[in-house]
């Protein structure tokens, strides 16, 4: 049994990784185009509109399977993986295992974090409005001081031009 789980899992993920490809795509469109084409050619009867309606029903049919296979075990292997990080991070870790709430319980759940999320985005954003206030300070002191030592620079080197500009005596 354990075999062919095995075997049927390989089988899924082979079939969902191949369908999910643009080539196979285009094989199925230009598939139905033929289909379409050759309708004059069978005077569009029931036999030729069987094959189009069995040939799509039965792959549908098929594929639902396959991909809930690999969606579900998809999902499994995300599930373990945020558990992962729960656990080994400073988040909740109350939050393992809520994929089995019923569906009240997880929209509950989802409400309560939305809003402890967007305490945290409106505490956060105070952080930021402080900081930039904090940079915008900072940036105005500097340029002043920038300024300061400019004009501090610059005035002895006038005064000093006009006393030799003075004392010079035309030619």
């Amino acid at each position: 049994m354990v075999r062919l789980t095995h075997i049927f899992t390989r089988f899924a993920v082979v079939v969902s990784e191949w369908t999910g490809k643009p080539a196979i795509f285009v094989l199925a469109l230009l598939s139905v185009i033929v289909w379409g084409v050759t309708g004059p050619i069978f005077n569009y009867s029931d036999t030729w509109q069987l094959v189009i309606n069995t040939s799509t029903t039965i792959v549908t049919f098929l594929m639902v399977f396959l991909l809930q296979n690999a969606q579900t075990r998809d999902t499994r292997a995300i599930q373990a993986k945020l558990n992962e990080l729960i656990l080994t991070s400073a988040a909740e870790n109350r939050f393992v295992g809520i994929e089995n709430l019923d569906e009240e319980d997880l929209k509950h759940l989802d409400r309560l974090v939305e809003k402890a999320a967007k305490r945290e985005q409106d505490r956060l954003q105070d952080k930021v409005g402080e900081a930039v206030a904090e940079d915008i300070t900072a940036a105005v002191k500097s340029t002043a001081k920038k300024k300061r030592r400019r004009v501090s620079r610059t005035a002895p080197n006038r005064d000093r031009s006009k006393t030799t500009n003075s004392s010079r005596k035309p030619a």
